[in-house]
């Protein structure tokens, strides 16, 4: 799996969203948004079904580590999720596929990891980043942790484990610790 890069400014994150929209759909910029609101795995996002969110939350257990998320919903992702309800109020999941919909007796199921990383990887191709399904939870680490200095509280956030991993993770290199050290005289 190649290597994916948070997204390190608002314009980006903006036009990703936009290009997503426009090359893509309306529901790969609402994945988009969504994710960098919640920071979950891929899975986990693709995963959300309505009766997960409950007035301003939301509850669901992580695939890979089993741990309990119970994430307090932001405006915007409530916006975003009321809108696509409204949209779809026969759906199951948050991000239901279309293409399920051919037939009446099929089993509800959510769009796909793999077209998820091609819509994400065709924006990356076209704005020359390495952007990918990661990427989302990668930003909002990387952002809450410029804004607030706080590797524990991304730690949290991210639900990890180790300091170090998140660091990595949020790509938080020796070069920003460097710029750290002598922008901040004291």
């Amino acid at each position: 799996m190649a290597e994916v890069d948070a997204i390190k400014d608002q314009d980006t994150i903006n036009l990703i969203g936009h290009l997503l929209e426009i090359r893509c759909s309306k529901q790969y910029s609402d994945i988009w948004s969504i994710g960098l609101n919640l920071a979950l795995r891929i899975s986990d996002l693709l995963s959300i079904k309505f009766i997960d969110i409950q007035e301003d939350r939301l509850l669901i257990r992580e695939s890979k580590t089993g741990k309990a998320a119970n994430i307090k919903l932001n405006q915007k992702a409530i916006n975003t999720i009321n809108r696509i309800q409204q949209e779809h109020p026969g759906h199951t999941y948050l991000f239901q596929s279309h293409r399920n919909q051919q037939s009446l007796y099929r089993k509800p199921k959510p769009l796909t990891r793999c077209a998820v990383s091609k819509a994400f990887a065709l924006i990356g191709e076209e704005l020359k980043l390495n952007l990918g399904t990661h990427s989302m939870r990668k930003t909002r680490g990387y952002l809450l942790y410029k804004n607030t200095k706080d590797i524990a509280r991304v730690m949290k956030m991210l639900r990890h484990s180790s300091e170090g991993v998140t660091l990595r993770y949020i790509g938080i290199t020796q070069e920003d610790v460097d710029r750290d050290f002598t922008e901040l005289e004291l």
